[in-house]
């Protein structure tokens, strides 16, 4: 199975688009019928999200320094340390702009591929051709893990490309494994009546990939977890 996606997964690929088609797109914006202000919001947008990506950078920085200054402080030895320095933010600042850049960049890109004059050439030079991705269910493997609240264990797992995901459960009563539930969204309660006050018993779980109600890939590891009192 395979898939193709041109949106960057991380914002600053996000960006790295916002930025090349700000300026690429301008040569194609007549053929492509793309209106001025549509070109100027891209523009905006784009200025706006790279400075607010080094924004959060440097104050995420300067986080990091208080955090290395309080550990010092608190623990180090020698001269007495200066102050982090607040970092100032980088001026001019760009034109603010309305929530949701990546909706409305979504939106042009879909503008543009359904234009009658649109070419797959046109969409490499815009870098809008979507790189292939094998999807490989044979190795998918669910991680899983386990957390109580109210103590009853509650399984963690990740859906990734699955449909589904079957729980499987042993409650250490010499039935051995047993279908505990198939779940479209993490995570799962283990609603199961509990041991009796006073006692405990090793409950174990283990998982597998469901896709269009098929297992695939490999059963997790079993893990294991001691449940009561």
């Amino acid at each position: 199975m395979t898939t193709t996606t041109f949106m960057p997964v991380t914002d600053g690929g996000k960006a790295n688009l916002l930025d090349h088609l700000s300026t690429a797109l301008l040569p194609y914006s007549t053929v492509l019928n793309i209106a001025p202000e549509d070109i100027a919001s891209l523009s905006a947008d784009a200025q706006s999200f790279r400075y607010t990506l080094q924004s959060a950078s440097d104050m995420q920085a300067y986080s990091q320094s208080w955090t290395a200054f309080k550990n010092n402080q608190r623990d180090g030895t020698g001269a007495i340390a200066s102050w982090p320095v607040v970092p100032a933010l980088v001026v001019p600042m760009p034109t603010a702009v309305k929530p949701g850049i990546i909706g409305r960049l979504s939106s042009l890109v879909a503008q543009i591929k359904t234009n009658k004059n649109y070419t797959a050439a046109m969409g490499k030079d815009l870098w809008l051709i979507g790189t292939e991705i094998v999807i490989d269910p044979v190795s998918w493997k669910p991680v899983i893990s386990v957390q109580f609240q109210a103590g009853h264990p509650t399984v963690l797992w990740t859906k990734g490309q699955a449909s589904a995901i079957e729980i499987w459960v042993d409650r250490n009563d010499t039935k051995g494994f047993l279908l505990m539930t198939i779940n479209t969204d993490p995570n799962t309660a283990d609603t199961a009546s509990l041991p009796f006050a006073g006692s405990s018993e090793m409950w174990r779980y283990k998982a597998i990939y469901l896709l269009h109600d098929v297992q695939v890939g490999q059963w997790s590891d079993v893990i294991s977890v001691s449940v009561g009192s």
